[in-house]
């Protein structure tokens, strides 16, 4: 299946129907009046949230979207029928923009949580509704307006609760398969990763933790280089970033220096966001004092605690996986204190 997660759309909303001008014509009735009815409302447009779509693809090739017209109204005063809403199903995590002015129009983060994107037309008056003292024959209605037409861009930011950072072949996608059901593609070469992975990963609790593995993350990845600029948006909405220093790397601390510089450069709250640094590939390092050297020098960069791992061999993942469940529940905590301050006491 293909990866994608950003599209372009147009949008119609269904015209309403034109009123009608018509006329009472009944035995016995010498003076029936005017009896036609207003036109059926337009159709509109409706983006749902779903959670069994994990992509943009259905978007791929059709980019038309139209809902049905309202029908004309009828004689003895019936209202035409309302056009149907067209509803499009999008993946949990689309950000939708109107294209032209950039407006952000709505977030679809829940399953089922719904956005209108464009408005059906409202139907044309027919002449019934003209009828007064001064006019008791109208002979003139009023047609359908159009309904509402937007070019939408819509963008997926994966709903992930942990983003596995890192340069290529710093061993994400092994990590990723190793704590959960996931098997993206892992080879010995840069930018094996080409789209993000995501592994359920099961907390001591039993619950389920989503892990991204974010992929191409190089330096200039903010102006577009490699492929980062693509997928950072991909980490904006999780609560913890894992990254991963690659300890066979030629300078670990200038790769661990890359990734960070490109989260300051990109923003949009990345610099602030918790991270847990893991130095991997442990198991192919020979000599001790130079692994050494390399976890002091991270510590005192980050000044946090470096765990040493080795994703392959799986050595030294309990020690990190309690550092993450623990990281994940003081911001839990930390969310609720935050909600508890705006709460109204009854």
């Amino acid at each position: 299946m293909q990866f994608i997660d950003q599209v372009e759309v147009q949008v119609q909303a269904g015209k309403g129907g034109d009123g009608l001008v018509a006329f009472r014509r009944e035995k016995y009735v010498p003076a029936g009046g005017p009896s036609g009815g207003n036109g059926g409302r337009g159709g509109s447009v409706i983006l749902q949230a779903v959670e069994n779509l994990q992509t943009l693809l259905d978007f791929r090739y059709a980019h038309i979207f139209k809902a049905e017209d309202g029908e004309r109204g009828g004689p003895s005063n019936r209202t035409g029928a309302s056009g149907n809403d067209r509803l499009i199903e999008v993946p949990c995590g689309t950000m939708v923009y109107n294209a032209e002015t950039e407006e952000v129009l709505g977030d679809l983060v829940q399953t089922g949580q719904t956005l209108c994107v464009a408005e059906g037309g409202k139907g044309g008056l027919g002449n019934k509704h003209f009828l007064s003292n001064r006019n008791r024959a109208p002979e003139y209605s009023l047609p359908g307006l159009e309904g509402e037409q937007r070019l939408l861009r819509m963008e997926l930011k994966l709903l992930a609760e942990v983003g596995i950072i890192g340069l290529p072949n710093a061993g994400k996608s092994t990590l990723i398969s190793v704590l959960s059901a996931a098997r993206p593609k892992i080879a010995d070469y840069p930018f094996t990763t080409l789209i993000p992975n995501l592994g359920v990963v099961r907390k001591p609790t039993g619950d389920g933790t989503v892990f991204a593995d974010i992929p191409g993350l190089i330096e200039g990845a903010h102006t577009g280089a490699g492929l980062g600029h693509d997928f950072l948006r991909h980490i904006e909405r999780t609560r913890l970033l894992l990254h991963l220093v690659d300890a066979t790397a030629e300078d670990p601390i200038a790769n661990y220096k890359t990734i960070q510089e490109e989260l300051r450069a990109y923003g949009r709250g990345l610099p602030e966001r918790p991270q847990i640094l893991a130095l991997n590939k442990v198991d192919a390092m020979v000599e001790a004092d130079i692994l050494a050297a390399i976890v002091h020098d991270l510590h005192q960069l980050s000044q946090t605690p470096i765990f040493v791992i080795s994703a392959v061999a799986r050595t030294g993942l309990e020690p990190l996986m309690q550092a993450v469940w623990q990281a994940l529940d003081e911001r839990e905590q930390t969310a609720r204190e935050e909600l508890s301050l705006f709460q109204i006491p009854i």
